[in-house]
C-alpha cells in the first residue's frame, strides 16, 4: 500500500510535533511544510512553501495537517478543502465561531474530510472513562470537577507574539481542550458561567480563567484555569501521554462523580459503595487499567485512515464547532459577568 503524502502548515511548537509524527509514521510521507520563516522551512528538509497555495498547486499532498497560528485556520482550511484536499487541522477549529461554522459548511458540500485535532479523544485513558460512564459504574453522573493549572514561561509568548493577542489566551488554546474532553464525558455543554483575570502576565488576553458548566445530561461542573499557576494540575503533567512534559504520580485533573461512585482521573481510580449508600459507608477502591499511547499518534493513524476511505472522522467539523461555540462561550461570559447559552 503507498504511503499517505502529507504537507505540513505551521512548524511551531504543534507543528514540529505532526511533522515530528509523519517523519516516523510507516504509513506517511512528508512531502511539504508551509511557513512564513524561512528558517523553519530549511530545518524540515523537504520542500517548503511560504504560502500555502504555491504548495498545493507544487507538492499536490494527499492531506494537509494545518498547525498555523488560531486566526489562520479558517484560511488554510478552505485553501485545503477547495483544493479537495482533506484536512486535518489543529484546535481551536478557528478563532470564532462565524469562521468555524463557514469552514464546516464548505468541508460539508464540497465532500472533503475535515477533522480537528482534539486529539485526546483518541487517549486510552479518556476512552476507558467514557467505558466507565456508558457502564453505568458511576450511576447518574450529577457532577465533575477540572483543572488545567500550569505556568508558562516567558519564551512561550515571545516566539508566538499572537498567544499574548485576544484569540490567543490559554482558554482557546488549552481549555478547548478539556472542554472537548468533558463533553465526550458528560454531554454537551448548554451554559456557562466564568471570571476571567490578566492581572499577572498583564496582556490582552486572560491569564486565568474559574467557570461553571451545566451540561444536557444534568451534570453540573466547575474548572479552574491558569497558564501561570505553579501547579501540575493539569492534563498534560499527569496523563504522561507526552514525554515533553514531566509527569506526577498521584496527581489528578479531573474528578467526576454520580451517584453510585466516583472516577479521578487521570489516575483512574474509581471508587463505589460496596452495598448501602451513605457517607457513612466505605467505598470500593480500585484502580482501572488503561494502556499508555500517544493519542497524537493514534490520530495520526486515525487520519490516515480517513484519508483511505477507510474511516469516518472521531471529531469531524461538526464535533469542533459544538467545542468551539463553548469555549466562546466561556469568553462571552467572562465578558459580560452573566449567564451565557451556548447556542
Amino acid at each position: 500500500m503507498s504511503r499517505v503524502r502529507i504537507a505540513v502548515v505551521g512548524a511551531g511548537l504543534i507543528g514540529r510535533r505532526h511533522i515530528d509524527l509523519v517523519r516516523r509514521h510507516p504509513g506517511c510521507e512528508l512531502v511539504s511544510v508551509v511557513d512564513s520563516d524561512p528558517a523553519a522551512r530549511e530545518r524540515s528538509g523537504v520542500p517548503g512553501y511560504a504560502e500555502l497555495p504555491d504548495m498545493l498547486t507544487s507538492a499536490r499532498p494527499d492531506a494537509v495537517v494545518v498547525a498555523s497560528p488560531n486566526r489562520c485556520h479558517a484560511e488554510h482550511v478552505l485553501c485545503c478543502v477547495e483544493a479537495g484536499i482533506p484536512v486535518l487541522v489543529e484546535k481551536p477549529l478557528a478563532d470564532t465561531v462565524a469562521a468555524g461554522a463557514a469552514m464546516v459548511a464548505t468541508a460539508e458540500a464540497e465532500g472533503v474530510p475535515l477533522l480537528v485535532g482534539h486529539h485526546r479523544r483518541h487517549s486510552p485513558i479518556l476512552a476507558a472513562a467514557q467505558d466507565i460512564v456508558c457502564r453505568g459504574e458511576l450511576g447518574r453522573l450529577v457532577a465533575v470537577q477540572g483543572c488545567a493549572l500550569f505556568y508558562k514561561p516567558d519564551d512561550y509568548f515571545e516566539s508566538g507574539s499572537w498567544r499574548s493577542e485576544p484569540g490567543g489566551g490559554p482558554i482557546l488554546i488549552n481549555l478547548i481542550h478539556d472542554i472537548d474532553s468533558l463533553r465526550a464525558l458528560c454531554g454537551d455543554v448548554v451554559s456557562v458561567q466564568a471570571i476571567t483575570s490578566s492581572a499577572v502576565r498583564r496582556f490582552a488576553v486572560e491569564d486565568t480563567a474559574a467557570l461553571t458548566l451545566r451540561f444536557d445530561s444534568g451534570v453540573l461542573g466547575t474548572f479552574l484555569l491558569s497558564d501561570t499557576a505553579a501547579s501540575s494540575r493539569s492534563w498534560e503533567q499527569t496523563s504522561r501521554e507526552d514525554a515533553g512534559y514531566p509527569s506526577y504520580a498521584g496527581e489528578d485533573c479531573y474528578l467526576l462523580a454520580g451517584t453510585h461512585g466516583s472516577l479521578a482521573i487521570p489516575t483512574m481510580r474509581l471508587q463505589v459503595f460496596r452495598g448501602k449508600r451513605s457517607w457513612r459507608e466505605p467505598f470500593r477502591t480500585t484502580v482501572v487499567p488503561a494502556p499508555e499511547h500517544d493519542p497524537l499518534a493514534r490520530q495520526l493513524d486515525h487520519f490516515c485512515a480517513v484519508v483511505g476511505g477507510e474511516a469516518r472522522p472521531l471529531v469531524d467539523g461538526r464535533e469542533g464547532l459544538r467545542t468551539l461555540r463553548a469555549a466562546r462561550a466561556v469568553v462571552e461570559a467572562a465578558r459580560t459577568g452573566g449567564l451565557v447559552t451556548v447556542g
